[in-house]
């Protein structure tokens, strides 16, 4: 397992609960950006949130480089936040996701700064555009497994 995140704080985190881990499974972690990171004879590649947080012009060329260094049948697993193609769906979505913060014991105050301190970093993109995007990079086919609110998760398979 290799692990990549740029925060040097999420993999001390990831290290500490690792540390805590009774797993044999090796696990290299690396404080780095994913642009820059190798990928080679891979089963499987995790992204989980990582795309919205990237320029839209370098997402392509990712994924590109993803189902490359995937063997034949491996599996990309994408996860991000995603809008919706309908501005009344996306409303209500959000307005869902909100309720469920606000429910978890979120303030009002909480939940309003954490919707607007990542809007200029965060760029989420509607569902057919990832699927297409991952058509594009060579994928055979994609599927969402699981979707809540604006989060979504897909599942794309290389070719054998």
């Amino acid at each position: 397992i290799i692990a990549v995140d740029n925060s040097p704080a999420m993999t001390t985190r990831c290290r500490e609960i690792l540390a805590a881990d009774n797993s044999t499974a090796p696990v290299l972690l690396v404080c780095g950006d994913i642009r820059d990171v190798p990928i080679e004879k891979a089963a499987m590649v995790v992204l989980n949130f990582t795309l919205q947080f990237l320029p839209e012009k370098d997402r392509p060329d990712l994924l590109q480089r993803i189902c490359r260094g995937l063997l034949p049948g491996g599996i990309l697993v994408l996860s991000e936040q995603i809008v919706q193609d309908n501005a009344r769906f996306q409303e209500l979505y959000t307005e869902m996701h909100h309720a469920f913060k606000k429910n978890r014991g979120y303030s009002e105050l909480e939940i309003s700064r954490k919707r607007s301190a990542p809007e200029k970093v965060l760029i989420p993109e509607p569902l057919e555009t990832h699927r297409r995007r991952l058509r594009e990079a060579g994928f055979e086919r994609s599927k969402v497994w699981y979707q809540c609110f604006n989060f979504a998760s897909l599942i794309a398979i290389k070719a054998e």
